[in-house]
């Protein structure tokens, strides 16, 4: 008897994507979508709803159940800073980015930045380009931000690192994450990007 056994090696999750939501029906499917479609697979996926009053709850737990590596949680209401700073906490693989709930991802969006991570130990955060879209995911124009170099001293006046942002959890924890006290409401994520360029 010729006996044939297979087995698959499971690569280890790398990556941990939060989302956080609030009243996003209309585009939570494609921003999720998106993130299924990435040619790199080794990802977990954290859909947190803060408190939505409409659909998107139901929309994000039938995610959770087609998918292992998508979790949802409802919250109360806790406002954005919040709500990404509690979903970001529940993050535990080395590599760390959110996705907003009305954005898309390039299909290899995760791959490409990945590999500058898996590549190049020094870099400790990595960011992408952008497009402009219309409703209809019609293309309008390279954000105006993907023209400018990436520079310490120049992104104090231009968020050049406004796209999306794959970095490692250890400088993450190390410039202290998201500060949820801080007077500079609703720009957590540029506040990180200048706390991780001093670093």
């Amino acid at each position: 008897y010729n006996l044939l056994i297979y087995f698959s090696i499971e690569m280890p999750t790398t990556i941990s994507l939060v989302m956080t939501v609030y009243n996003r029906q209309k585009y939570l499917p494609q921003a999720v979508d998106s993130i299924l479609t990435q040619t790199y697979p080794h990802w977990q996926l954290t859909i947190w709803d803060d408190g939505s009053t409409d659909a998107s709850p139901q929309i994000g737990r039938e995610y959770a159940l087609r998918d292992p590596r998508i979790r949802f949680v409802s919250a109360p209401h806790a406002g954005l800073q919040h709500s990404l700073c509690a979903a970001l906490a529940t993050a535990n693989n080395p590599y760390i980015g959110w996705v907003d709930s009305d954005d898309l991802l390039a299909p290899d969006a995760l791959a490409a930045t990945v590999e500058i991570l898996d590549n190049y130990p020094h870099v400790g955060m990595v960011y992408t380009d952008h497009v402009i879209i219309d409703e209809a995911n019609r293309f309008q124009c390279l954000g105006y931000r993907c023209q400018i170099p990436y520079c310490k001293d120049r992104l104090l006046i231009d968020f050049m690192t406004f796209h999306f942002r794959l970095m490692r959890r250890e400088m993450y924890d190390r410039v202290g994450g998201i500060n949820i006290d801080s007077y500079v409401e609703e720009l957590e994520d540029y506040d990180i990007c200048l706390k991780l360029s001093e670093v």
